[in-house]
């Protein structure tokens, strides 16, 4: 990272600014993905958001990312869909991404000696392999720039076992693997590749979690935070790790989990 000499308001934006840049969020429409698709506008940088329903017109995300004054490009494909994963891989490697967060992502719960191979494959094909086909062809491109950043939404379940969600904790185990193995490759070619690890985030997913009194007060007394986490927590951990602040950052997998992982 440049030093910079200049009073430390200055210092601080420039240090997190993302003006001019070009950023892609997949899961764009909602939950997290939504949240650093309008912090990363806030940011400076213009979005292209991706999801499987992501309306061409008006939509959250869109009135996001153009309050902030930013550009918005909204893009559908089915991360379950192979064929959708490939040509949108093709459209985005040949735009010139800045900023890559792997956000798009499912989940599918029973019990492991009841979990269908279906169900199984479904998450993988989500979480895993959409990810690491997107990261394979943007991250071509940044590395034919010299420059890029890759983001990952991993899990706590990258360090657990997790209960009745086997495909959900292997894909997110695979994905914090896939984030060291790129940036292994990566680093000394000026692409930063990065995860997040959620902890419990008020979003759809975790409904039924927070829905049921006796497993989210189980949850609660164990985060040191004492509280879920709300979207905007993984999202300001998102926008450092693509921001100049994290220059020398590669390779990790961040827990943003109000302290979970550390109890």
């Amino acid at each position: 990272m440049t030093t910079v000499t200049t009073s430390p308001a200055t210092f601080t934006e420039a240090l997190f600014s993302l003006e001019g840049q070009l950023a892609v969020v997949t899961g764009a429409s909602q939950g997290i993905g939504l949240e650093i698709t309008r912090t990363l506008a806030l940011a400076g940088a213009d979005v292209v958001g991706v999801s499987g329903s992501m309306p061409t017109g008006d939509s959250a995300a869109r009135r996001a990312v153009e309050e902030a004054g930013r550009t918005f490009t909204a893009l559908r494909a089915d991360l379950a869909d192979r064929r959708e994963v490939t040509a949108l891989a093709a459209r985005l490697a040949d735009l010139p991404v800045d900023v890559l967060v792997n956000n798009g992502g499912t989940i599918r719960r029973s019990p492991a000696a009841e979990h269908s191979d279906d169900d199984f494959d479904h998450v993988l094909e989500v979480n895993l392999r959409a990810a690491f086909v997107l990261s394979r062809e943007v991250g071509r491109s940044m590395l034919g720039r010299g420059r890029g950043r890759i983001v990952n939404t991993a899990s706590m379940l990258s360090f657990q076992g997790g209960m009745t969600v086997p495909g959900y904790t292997t894909s997110k185990s695979g994905l914090a693997g896939l984030t060291r193995a790129l940036a292994n490759e990566w680093a000394g070619r000026g692409v930063n590749v990065n995860a997040v690890a959620p902890g419990y985030v008020a979003t759809s997913n975790t409904a039924p979690l927070r829905e049921d009194a006796r497993r989210s007060r189980e949850i609660l007394e164990r985060i040191p935070a004492g509280r879920w986490a709300e979207p905007s927590d993984i999202a300001g951990a998102v926008l450092f790790l693509c921001s100049r602040a994290a220059d020398y950052v590669h390779g990790a997998v961040v827990p943003v989990d109000g302290g979970w992982l550390a109890r």
